[in-house]
C-alpha cells in the first residue's frame, strides 16, 4: 500500500538553509570554510524553554554544510582556530531578572561534536572572541549580572584563556578563575540582518 505525500520544502533548496535567517558570519580563508549563525528560535515539540540558535559550517567551494551545532542562546561571536580544525562560538542572553547567561562552545570540525566549556551552570554571556595564537583565546564577556551594576549593559570583562591543546579540553573545564579579567567598554550593537544576508549572497568559490 502506498501513502500519498507532498513536499513542503527541501531543506537544502538554498544556501545556508540549515541556519534559517543568518545573524553572524565569519570565514576561514585558509581552509575555505564559512561559519554562519542563525536566528534563535523555538523548536517544535520541545519544552517551552527549548529553543536553539543554529550554527552551520560550510565549504566555500560548494556551500555544502560540513558541521552543524545548535546553541541554547543567541550567538554573538565565532572564531576559527588558527591551526586546529575547531570553531569556537560565544553565546548568551539576559534572563529577564539579574543574570547574563551563556556558553563558550567548541565545535570539532572533524567529528562534528560540540563541547560546552564554562564550568558554571549559568555560564557567561560571551560577546567577543579572538584567537591570539594556537594556545590563547581572548574572551569578552558581559558582567555576570546587573544587580546594582549600572554599567552592566555597556561594559564587560576581558580574559585570556590558555590551553596547551584545545582539542583535548574537557567539558565544563573553564573556571571562574580562567574568566577573571579587567573591566572594559563592551557596547552591544544590534546586528544588521540585511547586511549579513547581502554579504552571504555569494557563489561558490572557483576550484
Amino acid at each position: 500500500m502506498t501513502v500519498p505525500f507532498h513536499i513542503d520544502r527541501i531543506l537544502g533548496d538554498r544556501p545556508f538553509a540549515e541556519v534559517g535567517d543568518p545573524t553572524l558570519a565569519v570565514d576561514d580563508e585558509r581552509r575555505r570554510l564559512l561559519a554562519v549563525a542563525g536566528t534563535h528560535t523555538a523548536v517544535a515539540g520541545m519544552h517551552e524553554f527549548g529553543s536553539t540558535a543554529p550554527v552551520g559550517v560550510y565549504s566555500t567551494d560548494d556551500l555544502a554544510c560540513r558541521a552543524l551545532l545548535r546553541a541554547r542562546h543567541p550567538v554573538h561571536a565565532m572564531a576559527f582556530h588558527p591551526v586546529l580544525p575547531l570553531l569556537v562560538a560565544g553565546t548568551g542572553s539576559y534572563d529577564g531578572g539579574y543574570f547574563f547567561e551563556g556558553e563558550l562552545l567548541l565545535l570539532d570540525l572533524e567529528t562534528g561534536m560540540p563541547t560546552s566549556l564554562i564550568e558554571h551552570e549559568l555560564g557567561r554571556q560571551v560577546l567577543g572572541l579572538e584567537w591570539l595564537n594556537e594556545q590563547e583565546l581572548r574572551v569578552l564577556m558581559a558582567p555576570p549580572d546587573d544587580w546594582q551594576d549600572k554599567g552592566a549593559w555597556a561594559e564587560g570583562h576581558v580574559a585570556v584563556v590558555r590551553r596547551p591543546d584545545w582539542r583535548a579540553v574537557p567539558p565544563r573545564s573553564v573556571t571562574a578563575y580562567d574568566l577573571a579579567g579587567p573591566r572594559v567598554t563592551a557596547p552591544r550593537p544590534d546586528p544588521d540582518p540585511a547586511h549579513i544576508r547581502q554579504g552571504l549572497s555569494v557563489t561558490p568559490a572557483a576550484g
